[in-house]
């Protein structure tokens, strides 16, 4: 809702409105002056070393704003500041180094140490935020990736200690802990009066109780994750609007409502429409030629779109009567397991009436004429009035899926949400269509993941809608030895904290100052003003409480860890370098690493393969991923397309020489006459292999004896690369 009213005041801005001068009196030059002035004091900046500079000034709906910048021989600074010289945005690109490495191609661990990337971005919060008022505790942003040259980190801005609705978000050089970019809200440019003292009234207990009234569940079956086929009984919340407990009266206020009634005011009620479903001309994969319709048709079963077209018509519901088939498409899906190809058709008919044009569109079964779905478009005339009444159209409804939807019918029942309209509304017109959902019920609990969604024809009553999930190889747990509806609500009242903070929300304009006045041009009656209060608070999603357990339901997507993991590498001389490679997704699929396997070529290209690409289990690619994992490999300059022999053992000497090939040390490698190395069996090292051998030495991949004819392991492999990845 606060960006809806954010882009609406945007809108208003730049059309055209006259807005009050800024209060200043000072010139701009002299304001430029000394908000510059207060920037520079403020992060002690030098700027000798930028040649160009200049200002540029906004008015904002709340509060003027500078955009200063720099540019020269130090690269370009850009900052934007309030009047005060409160710092909103910070951006800095330093000139560039001209350092540079071999092999761009090969990614590095990221750079610098994120704890002293912090600390340098905790010492210019330091300096930009207001002490003794506003603070912050830093988070990480994101996961660390390889080639990472920089650390993001985020947090909201308290204020007195608590909680408020600003943030900011600060960016980190790794190899010099530089701050390169900053954001953050502040307070004269988000919400109007001043910041609420801190000292709430109410207590928390009391707040909790308030706003424990304000929650409520259901009991459905779900199924636990993606994989399940036995859906179990969950106490899921029902969609609520957000509350909150004034700090200082124990009011309890519906923010959302406050919301929706200034943008009420503000103009935003909605648009116009149809209500029937939108029209989709596609459907899986691209349509047929006709002389690929042709052959399909030739196909055992498939059946043509006449006859397809005389199923549909057999069917009086659809009330195809004054329709006319304008197109049919057949399409073919995958293989299926039993060596079978689905074909689907869809079929379009259109039905002038007048200057309007109605369609229908089905997408069907090939060979049964069985229904998937069906959509409609229904263009609304000017002085349209309905001609049937929900409670008529809910009958005609259940009328078609008893006889569509065969036995699963008796599973079926209508299915509202609560506080949800079981007929969709436009605005204050006329429906020109009424949608039903009928969700599957088992052991009198509906089953909402499957489904059927009816849509009927306002003006006429026919079935223009239908979409339907359903599986007949899903299982019900028993309803027995479930816990109460109230036990559920104290569990899930259980999983969030009730926070003191401080919140936004809509207030009357009050006062006659030039931001009020600017405000009320635009027609806006309310705006944001700060309060002290109670809300609840939840650190990770929650789907709802297990009916039998009482325990919370997550979701499985919280229960999946980033990166590999293995159960065969604790204790082993290769796991630190080996577990760090799998903090970032390089290494293999599979749970396990087998570290003193010796290694193949194949498990080498899949090792370089995960470096800039989804892992492999080694023992379970196909043909495919082989290919375009040795793909990657020549691109990489790791290995020739000659070379490739799948099953053949890796040397030590080998797997150095395709390392330093995927780096693009190649080239300096084979330079003969100028490498010398210190390993004990030197002499046993051709000439040709010594630069990658006294490379391996000077990068650190290799220790104590070279033995380049040795069979190398994964758990060599993976030191190495990890040395590598390092410099």
């Amino acid at each position: 809702m606060k960006r809806i009213l954010s882009l609406l005041l945007g809108a208003a801005l730049t059309a055209g409105l006259v807005l009050p001068a800024a209060a200043a009196q000072d010139t701009a030059d002299a304001r430029l002056a000394q908000v510059t002035q207060r920037v520079k004091e403020t992060l002690d900046l030098d700027t000798e070393g930028y040649s160009t500079f200049y200002g540029e000034y906004g008015e904002g709906e709340l509060a003027p704003a500078w955009y200063l910048y720099w540019e020269g021989e130090e690269g370009y600074l850009s900052i934007s500041a309030l009047e005060d010289g409160t710092i909103v945005d910070y951006s800095r690109t330093p000139a560039q180094s001209s350092d540079s490495y071999p092999g761009q191609g090969m990614p590095t661990f990221p750079q610098g140490d994120p704890e002293q990337a912090r600390k340098a971005a905790q010492a210019f919060l330091d300096r930009v935020l207001e002490p003794g008022v506003e603070s912050v505790e830093l988070e990480r942003t994101g996961t660390d990736s390889l080639n990472s040259t920089t650390y993001r980190f985020s947090g909201t801005i308290l204020l007195h200690g608590l909680s408020s609705p600003m943030s900011c978000s600060i960016t980190v050089r790794g190899e010099d802990n530089l701050v390169t970019r900053f954001r953050r809200d502040a307070p004269a440019a988000t919400f109007l009066g001043d910041i609420p003292d801190p000292q709430a009234q109410t207590t928390r207990d009391q707040a909790a109780q308030s706003l424990q009234s304000t929650l409520s569940l259901r009991l459905e079956y779900i199924l636990p994750d993606g994989e399940s086929t036995r859906a179990v009984l969950c106490y899921l919340p029902n969609e609520v609007h957000e509350y909150y407990v004034d700090g200082k009266t124990g009011e309890l206020v519906d923010l959302t409502a406050l919301e929706e009634e200034m943008y009420r005011r503000l103009g935003g009620a909605g648009s116009s429409g149809s209500d029937s479903a939108a029209t989709n001309e596609s459907f899986g994969d691209k349509g047929l030629s006709q002389a690929e319709q042709e052959g399909i048709r030739k196909l055992e079963g498939v059946l043509s779109s006449q006859e397809l077209d005389e199923k549909l018509r057999e069917v009086s519901e659809y009330g195809l009567k004054d329709y006319e088939l304008v197109s049919s498409y057949f399409s073919l899906g995958e293989e299926q397991e039993d060596g079978t190809t689905p074909v689907s058709c869809t079929l379009r008919y259109s039905r002038a009436v007048g200057e309007r044009v109605c369609t229908r569109t089905f997408w069907v079964d090939a060979r049964t004429g069985q229904v998937d779905s069906l959509s409609s478009y229904l263009p609304r005339e000017e002085d349209f009035t309905a001609s049937i009444t929900r409670e008529q159209a809910q009958e005609k409804a259940e009328a078609f899926l008893k006889s569509f939807a065969g036995d699963r019918f008796d599973h079926l029942a209508i299915y509202t949400l609560p506080g949800a309209q079981a007929v969709p509304q436009d605005g204050e017109e006329e429906p020109v269509s009424y949608s039903f959902r009928f969700a599957r019920q088992e052991n009198g609990y509906f089953f909402p993941e499957q489904y059927y969604t009816v849509t009927i024809d306002a003006a006429d009553g026919w079935v223009c809608g239908l979409y339907y999930a359903y599986d007949q190889g899903i299982t019900f747990d028993s309803p027995d030895g479930i816990i109460s509806a109230d036990q559920a609500l104290e569990k899930w009242m259980d999983t969030y904290e009730v926070t003191l903070g401080y919140l936004l929300v809509p207030q009357k304009l009050e006062g006659s100052d030039a931001v009020v006045q600017r405000l009320q041009q635009m027609g806006l009656t309310h705006y944001y003003y700060l309060k002290l209060g109670y809300g609840l608070e939840r650190e990770e999603a929650c789907r709802g409480i297990d009916a039998k357990t009482g325990q919370p339901l997550t979701y499985s997507w919280q229960s999946q860890e980033e990166g590999l993991s293995y159960t065969d590498v604790a204790g082993h001389w290769s796991q630190d370098q080996v577990l760090r490679l799998a903090r970032f997704g390089v290494g293999y699929e599979g749970g396990t690493f087998q570290p003193d396997k010796a290694l193949t070529q194949w498990e080498l290209v899949c090792l370089l393969y995960s470096l800039n690409r989804s892992p492999l289990d080694p023992a379970q690619a196909d043909s495919a991923q082989r290919d375009a994992a040795y793909a990657a490999a020549y691109e990489l300059g790791a290995l020739t397309r000659e070379e490739r022999d799948d099953q053949a053992l890796v040397t030590r000497g080998e797997l150095v020489q395709c390392l330093l090939n995927g780096t693009g040390y190649a080239a300096v490698a084979r330079l003969e006459g100028i490498f010398t190395c210190a390993y004990p069996d030197r002499n046993t090292i051709p000439a040709d292999e010594l630069g990658y051998a006294a490379l391996a030495q000077g990068l650190g991949l290799v220790s104590g004896a070279y033995s380049r004819t040795a069979t190398a392991t994964r758990a060599q492999a993976a030191v190495m690369l990890c040395r590598l990845l390092e410099r």
